[in-house]
């Protein structure tokens, strides 16, 4: 059987930067522009379609022309948040201005800035630096195109651009108002795990600016929610949610100086980490039921349920034999030590590393500590 080749999108940056370039065509008098071609910030090119173009003047100033237009996002076949945003931009030209001045503004939806170690100041709108080059090269291919002359403004905004934040990671950075416009390589590769990976290194340059020794790995939203519960007094932006990176979080904590690593995980999880996989999604990584039954008999289980553990389809149908033993906490802490011992493997002796292990009913089945020597 072939495989279906996946569908690329385009990055919120990649709309802005369409929606700037043909705001500088529309100025130029070429009509109704229904596509445009802009640069990547990687080098190559992409055409985009061009949803609705709107004409306005700024309070009647004829030498101050406006066009707005829409760009709707295409995440492809990796939608994420962000698929089908109607991303607008609103190109303004100053024939006066100097020429090839660019300023690019966040606008109604875009997110503002609120907390440090972010790649852009506080108080400024959350379009990062890599659509902001690529919008006002936009913008300069623009007006070499057209001849026109002048500095341009450029406003960015994303309809129901806060709304849709609160499905991202944009709050817990402090990016607050809206959504970020992002995009390092101006389209979106289907199931690319380098845009999880980059939101983890942003989320403890977060924590690490806020003057936080520790952070809180999770596997996802309950694990965290579970270890938010037991641990009120870490500060919030200490948590990252990592997923299933396990070894990459450990090493960028390391590499950020976090001198206490907590890991908040299901069952599941932990005993991939005690197996030593650095990654955990089920497609790279399955648990050997065999070592985890061998495990379970060293640390006193009965050996009647060796089979049973053996012959688990899942994480979860071994961990209901396990808690029907006699030596249920000895087994679990032991799996722990585990998946402790695996982590010090890879973050060497200098941080404090914690393990809660919990249910998905949030209660806490076990917790482990190994004490480093930083």
């Amino acid at each position: 059987m072939v495989k279906k080749r996946l569908r690329e999108g385009f990055t919120t940056g990649s709309a802005a930067a369409a929606g700037a370039k043909a705001g500088i065509l529309c100025l130029a008098g070429r009509g109704q522009v229904k596509e445009v071609d802009i640069p990547l910030p990687v080098g190559g090119r992409l055409i985009i379609p061009v949803s609705k173009v709107d004409a306005c003047n700024d309070k009647g100033d004829k030498s101050f022309r406006n066009y707005s237009v829409l760009i709707i996002k295409d995440g492809g076949d990796d939608p994420d948040a962000t698929h089908k945003a109607h991303i607008t931009s609103t190109v303004s030209l100053l024939p006066e201005g100097e020429h090839g001045k660019v300023t690019i503004r966040g606008g109604k939806g875009v997110g503002k800035v609120t907390l440090p170690g972010l790649p852009l100041p506080v108080g400024e709108s959350a379009i990062n630096p890599a659509p902001r080059s690529q919008i006002k090269e936009a913008v300069l291919e623009g007006l070499k195109e057209t001849g026109l002359k002048g500095s341009v403004s450029v406003t960015v905004e994303v309809k129901n651009g806060e709304k849709i934040a609160k499905k991202t990671f944009n709050p817990r950075l402090g990016i607050i108002g809206g959504i970020s416009i992002l995009g390092t390589r101006g389209t979106v590769k289907p199931f690319s795990n380098k845009a999880y990976r980059d939101t983890i290194t942003l989320s403890m340059d977060v924590a690490s600016a806020a003057g936080s020794s520790t952070i809180a790995l999770t596997t996802g939203g309950k694990s965290e929610r579970f270890l938010m519960d037991l641990l009120p007094d870490v500060p919030k932006t200490a948590f990252v949610q990592v997923a299933d990176f396990f070894a990459f979080s450990l090493k960028e904590a390391v590499k950020r100086g976090f001198n206490n690593i907590i890991y908040s995980c299901f069952f599941g999880k932990l005993v991939k980490m005690g197996q030593g996989y650095p990654y955990t999604h089920a497609r790279k990584s399955r648990i050997d039921f065999n070592i985890l039954s061998d495990w379970s008999v060293s640390l006193g289980m009965d050996k009647a349920k060796i089979n049973s553990i053996k012959g688990s389809n899942t994480a979860r149908d071994a961990l209901i034999y396990i808690l029907e033993d006699k030596n249920k906490d000895r087994i679990i802490n032991g799996i722990v030590e585990k998946a402790l011992a695996s982590a010090r493997r890879i973050t060497g002796p200098a941080p404090d590393l914690s393990y809660y292990l919990f249910d998905f009913a949030n209660d806490l089945l076990a917790s482990g500590k190994s004490k480093g020597r930083g």
